[in-house]
């Protein structure tokens, strides 16, 4: 028997960070077990999307600190998931490419990730899952700071 108490359960906010929590551990294990990490993840995809990238862009792009994203291009390199080389445009700057390999990864964690939907939105109807992606959507696009 559940025994939260209802001024926590009924407030949307608490049950985000109760699922963010829950959420994370089923990502973290799914990519455990393939080797990789979410950071990885949001990188590739990215790459993938939108074409090679400045450690910059990447960081922007997937929302990463600058460090971090150093550290899992890093990793990524070592694993063979992405290139690393010289920005021919600008000197200064490393412009990141995804292999073929990583693309293989990027599907495997995808199917990773479909698998953690599929357990986190059990109780769902396929209708009531694209309304609360939409509607969780709506919400942070609303607290998501412009570009300048």
């Amino acid at each position: 028997m559940d025994e939260t108490p209802e001024r926590l359960t009924a407030r949307p906010s608490w049950l985000i960070g109760q699922l963010a929590v829950h959420v994370r551990r089923l990502e973290s294990d799914g990519f455990t077990a393939s080797g990789a990490r979410a950071y990885h993840y949001r990188i590739l995809a990215a790459l993938h999307e939108y074409g090679p990238a400045s450690q910059a862009q990447l960081g922007r792009r997937c929302r990463i600190d600058r460090s971090d994203v150093v550290a899992a291009v890093n990793e990524l390199v070592e694993q063979g998931r992405v290139d690393r080389s010289p920005d021919p445009d600008h000197g200064r700057r490393n412009r990141v490419t995804l292999t073929p390999a990583g693309g293989r990864q990027l599907r495997r964690m995808d199917r990773v990730l479909d698998q953690v939907q599929d357990d986190l939105l059990t109780p769902l109807s396929a209708e009531d899952r694209r309304t609360l992606t939409r509607l969780l959507g709506q919400v942070l696009a609303h607290h998501t700071p412009e570009e300048s």
